[in-house]
């Protein structure tokens, strides 16, 4: 079980570490490019969501962080148990939600600065934090999947 603490806490610590770098090495809105027209480093502060909905609403963010937090923590704790597979991508989960609410804590902002553009589509910029909720959600949706293919088979 602490398994998965220790994986969310390398999650919280390197999304950190990331931010810090960016804040303390590049001016608000510089870009570094890293591969012409698809990826790029853009020091970027968000006060919303993703996409910038929600502008300003911190209480909103504490209120619905602390609230997933403790419903992540429950689940890890009454579900996941040796499933390996979706322990780690709980652990994802958890700690960009953590990574996340540090900084919305800490700076009343989030440091975005991955920076992507898709066939000329200018992606939102995200954090380490935003891509390991992702990361995790989708594979709790494999997880899901592989669980409930073990289930009918098992029923056959």
């Amino acid at each position: 079980m602490y398994r998965y603490y220790i994986i969310a806490l390398f999650v919280i610590i390197f999304d950190q570490w990331t931010k810090w770098l960016v804040v303390k090495n590049m001016e608000l809105y510089e870009r570094i490019t890293l591969i012409d027209n698809f990826l790029y480093f853009t020091s970027f502060r968000n006060k919303g969501a993703a996409w910038g909905i929600l502008q300003d609403q911190m209480m909103f963010f504490y209120i619905i962080t602390i609230i997933v937090i403790v419903g992540i923590i429950y689940y890890l704790h009454k579900y996941v148990k040796d499933n390996l597979f979706q322990g780690i991508a709980i652990a994802f989960v958890l700690g960009g939600a953590i990574g996340n609410f540090i900084d919305r804590l800490l700076r009343k902002e989030v440091v975005d600065f991955i920076d992507v553009m898709i066939f000329n589509y200018d992606y939102p910029i995200f954090n380490l934090a935003d891509s390991f909720l992702v990361i995790g959600v989708i594979l709790i949706f494999i997880a899901t999947i592989i669980e409930e293919s073990k289930g009918r088979k098992e029923h056959e």
